[in-house]
Formats: structure tokens, sequence, C-alpha cells
């Protein structure tokens, strides 16, 4: 199915709603996000001749954040390709393949880096499809890491999901869960459409970089599809509502733990997917609790947080519901630890937006 056919805005208010694949129990097996995701990717490739990994440092390094580690040990190096630093060359060529019939994965080693190969993914990747009239489809995943909280600077630090959101073309997917990690990529290996899976560095467990217990959750050992466009209630509650993804959704959960002795009882829903964006669930929860923080690692203006306050407006159900929002300022992410975690949509400023909404 196309991103436009499953787009609710686009396809209008009176659709049928697609039937979902069901998301089964997750068991009590236990796997980081990276290992979740690893698992994915060896799954399908094992199912499919046709997928192939590519990108840099994707073979005997695994991936700097282990997204593809132990895969060229088990397929070789004919399906995990490491490439030069050369972006836009190996973007290119995954849209070559996808056209011709494969499956790509396509790592853009960080989500900053895509100032150097844009014109490949929003001129090529994600219009080929209409501009073959539909005749031609490009079933790639793009696969980059987001989110900043580690000291790596304005250049590699960046969440960016709002400006990849804002072109169409592309399905753009942000899990925060190891299941979710597995189930989202395996969705996006078998769309036929591309989609930009957006992982943060601080979700995969990594040890070398602050762990939240969130990042090591149930996986299943089968496959699985989480729907792409879906939203998943993390928590439920009465209060206020927090919408977030990736990351924030960990520090979201902690904060409406610690305000549940206080008797604050607090939502949170996690998107898992900015496009197509699950609106009823936006409008549904706030309608619920008449509060809404929108907490979101990506810039404040122009980008996501506005245009859940949009879909709020124009949606009767939930127009008049208080809003907020916890973001990143419009300044480039800093390098000093300190000034960094005064921009980043941190448990503390989480914890102080819902006070405030609670007392307003």
């Amino acid at each position: 199915m196309s991103v436009t056919a499953q787009n609710p805005a686009a396809a209008g208010a009176h659709a049928p709603s697609p039937v979902l694949p069901v998301e089964p129990e997750a068991g009590t097996r236990r796997l980081n996000t990276a290992k979740a995701l690893q698992e994915a990717i060896g799954s399908q490739m094992e199912a499919n001749p046709e997928v192939f990994v590519m990108g840099e440092d994707v073979g005997a390094y695994g991936g700097i954040f282990s997204s593809t580690t132990g895969l060229l040990d088990r397929f070789g190096p004919q399906r995990v390709i490491d490439t030069p630093i050369s972006e836009t060359a190996f973007i290119g060529l995954g849209i070559g393949a996808a056209v011709e019939g494969m499956r790509p994965i396509v790592e853009l080693m960080f989500v900053d880096f895509f100032g150097v190969c844009m014109d490949q993914i929003y001129n090529h990747m994600a219009k080929i499809h209409y501009e073959s009239g539909g005749n031609v489809r490009v079933p790639m995943v793009l696969m980059t890491a987001t989110g900043g909280g580690y000291s790596d600077g304005a250049q590699h630090s960046q969440s960016l999901w709002g400006t990849f959101a804002h072109l169409p073309g592309m399905k753009v997917v942000v899990p925060s869960t190891p299941y979710d990690a597995k189930g989202l990529m395996t969705a996006a290996i078998q769309s036929d459409d591309p989609v930009v899976y957006m992982f943060h560095k601080g979700v995969m467990g990594l040890p070398w970089m602050a762990k939240n217990k969130r990042s090591i959750g149930a996986v299943p050992e089968q496959d699985y599809i989480v729907p792409i466009g879906k939203a998943r209630v993390a928590r439920e509650g009465t209060d206020v509502s927090i919408v977030t993804l990736s990351l924030s959704v960990h520090h979201s959960l902690d904060v409406a733990e610690k305000l549940e002795g206080e008797g604050i009882s607090v939502e949170v829903l996690d998107l898992r997917s900015v496009v197509p964006l699950d609106r009823e669930a936006i409008v549904a929860t706030a309608a619920k609790t008449g509060r809404v923080i929108v907490v979101d690692e990506d810039y404040q203006s122009f980008g996501l947080s506005g245009e859940i306050a949009a879909t709020l407006a124009e949606n009767a159900a939930s127009r008049g519901a208080a809003f907020s929002r916890v973001c990143v300022p419009d300044v480039p992410i800093p390098y000093a630890r300190d000034l960094e975690y005064a921009v980043l949509p941190t448990p503390a400023r989480i914890e102080a937006a819902v006070r405030a909404a609670v007392a307003g």
C-alpha cells in the first residue's frame, strides 16, 4: 500500500480503516534494542535473498551503534556491504537496487549527514513512485541514528524526524522499545514504499552510553510486524497526556512513575510512527485527559509539536484541550554537557511541564 493511501488526511475522513496486523504478546525473552534490530534484519535476510545491507562500517564493525552486528559473518560481504564515505553515491546505489526489485537497507550513519545526500533521498527515493504514476516502487529502508545526550556536538546530535516527515513520499518510523524496533524494522523491510527508520542512540542499550532500563525489554522470537502508523498507549492515565516518541518515551514513563506517588495520573502515548501519524490516537488521549504535553527531541518550531497542536485544534473532540510542549529550542545542539542538557527534553523539564499542566 502506498504512503498516500495510508495517510488518513490524504485518504479522506470516510476512507475505510486498513486491517492492521495483530501484534503478538511480548513473552519473556529479553533483548536490548540493538539486538532486536539485528534480529529483525537477519531474519528478513534469511527469508528473502533480495534483502541486503549497505553503509559505512556496517560490515566488520557492525554499525557504530550496533545495528548490524554479526550480519557480515552470517551473510558475507555480498549482502553486508561496507561503503566509502560517500552518502550520495551509496544511497543512490540503494535506490537503483530497489527500483530493480531488491530490498536494500541503507544506513546513513548519523541523520545529521542528510545534507550531503538529500537530493537522492527526496528527489529520487521519495518521488519515483509518484513520478512513474505508481508503476515503479522503491522498497528501500533508509536507517539512521538520531539524538543527543553524549556531547557529540551540533552535527551529530539532532533528531530531525520533523524534517523528513514534512516531505511527502516517505514513511517515517521511530521506535522506542526493543519490541517495536524489531516489529517496525520487519514492517519497513516488507513495505513497498521507502521507509525512513530512525533510531535514537539512547534507546539501543549500548554499554558506552547512558542506559535507561527501558532499552531492554521482552521481544518475541518469531517474526512479527508492528503496523506503521499505529501509536501505542505506553501507560494509561487520567490527568494529563504526554504525546511523545523515541527516547522521550523512556523519560516520560520515568516521570509518570515518579508522580504517581503524588496522585498525578499521567498517560503516555508513544507515537512510534511520524508518517503516517496516528491522529486518532492523539485526539483520543486529549479527549480523555483534557491536557496534552508534547515531548519532542526535535526542534520546537515548524515541526511535530506544531502538527499535533493543529491536529487537536482541527478535531471537535480534542478542541480546547490545554496544550504545552517540551522540545529543543531553535538552537544548534551544544557540545558542552551542561548546555546540551539545558536544551534536551530531560525528565526534569518534562516533570515541570506536567506539574504546570495539572496546576493550571
